[in-house]
């Protein structure tokens, strides 16, 4: 089938010397993986290659034979053109590990629009401000909504959240985070994207990374902690 679509580029994969299979989340089919013979060889291979860096917004036409194999293009542009993500040192590792998290994520291979269209605008919102040093942080938070485990806040108040059913306690059982980590969590989950980024300090930073990382391990099978992790880590510290 024929199909017209946006695609959010998860992942490309070098296969043998000159082709890549390549990850996207669709607009119209949720997750796909495409085969691009020759992406290193012939005139345009730089090209073609800079289609494929990670989480790139393109417009395709391809053929979706929706037969568990991998898919081909048949065209493709890119749908936005980054002016910032790809220069900006900060952004360009932000979003390496943004869509590392996201190929352990997102799993099922099933259109998902809302997730999408959310996506695609928080991207280019990045790409569009300059103070972004927390933009990391509150989309892993707010991706939850989609994926289905968004903390229950009706008791936010509460002084400990307790990580395995997702809400707030009177009491700091085993899988709870410490009363300071709570109100570290307490202040992502109500940041939005253009809040002060200054709100938090390196080292909070850091602990609220660590935070969601063991959240999304908990809450989804198979979820592996980027590699590029340290490097994030490195480069805002």
């Amino acid at each position: 089938m024929l199909v017209k679509t946006k695609a959010i580029v998860i992942s490309s994969l070098k296969y043998q010397e000159k082709s890549l299979i390549v990850k996207c989340f669709t607009q119209s089919d949720g997750l796909k993986s495409y085969f691009v013979p020759s992406a290193y060889s012939g005139k345009k291979s730089n090209q073609k290659i800079a289609y494929f860096q990670p989480l790139t917004i393109l417009e395709i036409e391809a053929n979706h034979k929706n037969k568990g194999t991998l898919e081909h293009f048949k065209e493709i542009k890119l749908a936005t053109a980054f002016q910032t993500i790809n220069t900006d040192i900060l952004k360009s590792t932000m979003v390496i590990f943004l869509s590392e998290m996201l190929h352990y994520s997102i799993q099922e291979e099933e259109k998902n629009e809302d997730l999408f269209t959310f996506l695609e605008t928080a991207l280019i919102w990045l790409d569009t401000h300059d103070e972004s040093s927390n933009f990391h942080l509150i989309l892993l938070l707010e991706i939850t909504k989609f994926l289905g485990f968004f903390p229950d806040i009706s008791e936010i108040d509460l002084n400990f959240f307790e990580m395995t059913n997702g809400i707030f306690s009177p009491f700091q059982g085993i899988s709870c985070l410490s009363e300071h980590e709570t109100f570290l969590f307490k202040k992502l989950i109500n940041l939005k994207f253009d809040s002060n980024q200054k709100i938090f300090a390196g080292i909070e930073r850091q602990m609220i990374l660590k935070i969601l990382l063991d959240y999304y391990s908990i809450h989804l099978d198979g979820f592996k902690k980027p590699k590029s992790l340290e490097v994030l880590k490195e480069v805002f510290s």
